[in-house]
């Protein structure tokens, strides 16, 4: 990895970070009005669903942007710390509630309550915040998160009932840098920040990793992010 960074890549992560402040800024305004919005008449306001949801994704590529520069740079820090896991999935959840109300999906929780573990709150957060929203994009009416403890990795999985995971992202899951996709406009910028993330998370010898699959705990699609 590159320690120093060019004038050019400074720059541009500069004004990404400019960027992405205006659009927080944005964003807060956006929930501000969803919240004037009696609850029984948001399913109606399709647009103001659509422009929270873009505003969303645009957002949270932006801090994926920044943050792969900083792990370039090697300037990212990694805050391990020790969290409750409802706790810190109901605060995901939290953070979509506008969203999910617009769009009338249900997100449910599966976790013990006394499960807890060490992770970056908040560089773990944007992986699982990025993954609730683009499976609110595409699931039908329902979301599920839930949280275990499987040969000692904490595996937290998005699942949604829509139509799935492509055959084409299932097949090459191990690349999650898959370049643009035409049709869908896709970079694949988020699976591949989700991974990074995952493997900065290391115990011994053992690192973290994302996996997917369909048909898992709902019909559709399945995120997994496994941490040691």
């Amino acid at each position: 990895m590159s320690t120093t960074p060019s004038l050019f890549s400074t720059v541009l992560a500069s004004s990404v970070h400019d960027i992405k402040n205006s659009l927080g800024m944005l964003l807060q305004s956006i929930d501000s009005v969803v919240e004037r919005v009696p609850p029984e008449q948001r399913p109606g306001f399709h647009e103001l669903a659509v422009l929270q949801y873009e505003s969303a994704r645009v957002n949270n590529s932006l801090v994926q942007l920044l943050a792969l520069y900083k792990l370039d740079n090697e300037q990212l820090p990694l805050n391990i710390g020790y969290h409750i896991v409802e706790d810190f999935l109901r605060e995901q959840s939290m953070r979509n509630q506008s969203l999910l109300m617009l769009k009338e999906i249900a997100l449910d929780i599966e976790v013990e309550p006394d499960l807890a573990w060490y992770f970056d709150e908040e560089l773990v957060g944007s992986v699982i915040d990025n993954v609730i929203a683009n499976s609110i994009r595409y699931t039908h009416s329902k979301l599920l998160l839930r949280a275990y403890v499987e040969d000692e990795h904490l595996v937290l999985t998005i699942a949604d009932d829509g139509p799935g995971y492509p055959r084409a992202m299932l097949e090459q899951s191990d690349r999650y840098l898959l370049g643009i996709n035409r049709s869908t406009g896709s970079t694949g910028l988020g699976l591949f920040f989700a991974g990074q993330i995952a493997r900065l998370h290391r115990r011994g010898a053992s690192h973290g990793y994302v996996a997917l699959t369909n048909g898992g705990t709902l019909p559709g699609g399945e995120f997994r992010l496994h941490l040691p």
